[in-house]
């Protein structure tokens, strides 16, 4: 065992120990990320940085993964210096995952510097305009949260799953996903709308929301060619429109016997 100094208080320690190990025996909390027991250190996050003196020289920043408890060494977990340091490895960090939850964890929890998390969002509003100008429903607006702004929903209900707002969206921010006859609607971890979904009554195919073909029937009213309310999906509705056109024109009714075509 050796006396070293962490933070001005003295401790008694096994020689040879990792120091981050040692920190992390004692309590004292030092960010890391790419540590492991079982490894050599990889030093690669650079996020476990402390100062170290030895033998009354100059305090200096060490990776406290790769560097072993030795008699007499003082050692300081935080400073301005070494604050700057981790802000500067979690930045670079950042560069390479920036959706990593554990890297913004980390910058949370030692209050390092690291923006806003990144969601896919580049803040067009192209799905807020189209779904207030287009579809009518304005099931999205924008809002301000701790200075930065965000795509949301608004009041609940307005959603009607049409999925046009995953459509334009230019980046996939704003997900839909089917599953078990259900459409959910979201960006982000925020659900703008979660709709059952209606089955085709030619092929069978699920392919609409119940919210999203009342929300048509309502704003367009019935096609002026079609007598009877039907669910079919767009191909459906195709194929059935041809077998339905007949032809009538003066010129062929003479060349048919008068008889139009089906």
């Amino acid at each position: 065992m050796v006396s070293i100094k962490i933070n001005g208080k003295e401790y008694e320690v096994e020689e040879g120990k990792r120091l981050l190990q040692v920190f992390k025996e004692l309590g004292i909390k030092v960010p890391n990320i790419c540590y492991h027991e079982a490894l050599l250190p990889a030093a690669a996050c650079k996020l476990c940085v402390v100062e170290i003196r030895e033998k009354g020289g100059a305090p200096r920043p060490r990776l406290s993964c790769a560097v072993k408890a030795k008699a007499g060494m003082e050692i300081i977990t935080d400073s301005a210096m070494i604050h700057q340091l981790r802000t500067e490895a979690i930045g670079n960090l950042l560069k390479m995952a920036p959706h990593a939850e554990i890297i913004h964890k980390v910058g949370r929890e030692f209050g390092l510097e690291t923006g806003p998390k990144p969601d896919g969002c580049i803040r067009c509003r192209l799905c807020i305009r189209i779904c207030a100008d287009i579809i009518g429903a304005k099931a999205l607006k924008m809002v301000r949260r701790e200075g930065i702004k965000y795509v949301v929903p608004s009041e609940a209900g307005r959603c009607i799953g049409c999925g046009t707002c995953t459509n334009i969206c230019p980046t996939g921010a704003i997900r839909a996903v089917d599953e078990d006859n259900i459409r959910t609607i979201m960006i982000r971890d925020e659900v703008v709308g979660r709709h059952p979904l209606e089955r085709c009554e030619m092929c069978g195919t699920y392919f609409a929301t119940s919210s999203f073909l009342e929300h048509v029937e309502e704003r367009e009213g019935a096609h002026p060619r079609e007598k009877e309310k039907h669910k079919y999906c767009p191909i459906c509705t195709k194929l059935r429109a041809r077998t339905k056109v007949k032809i009538t024109a003066p010129h062929l009714e003479k060349t048919y016997g008068g008889k139009p075509l089906d």
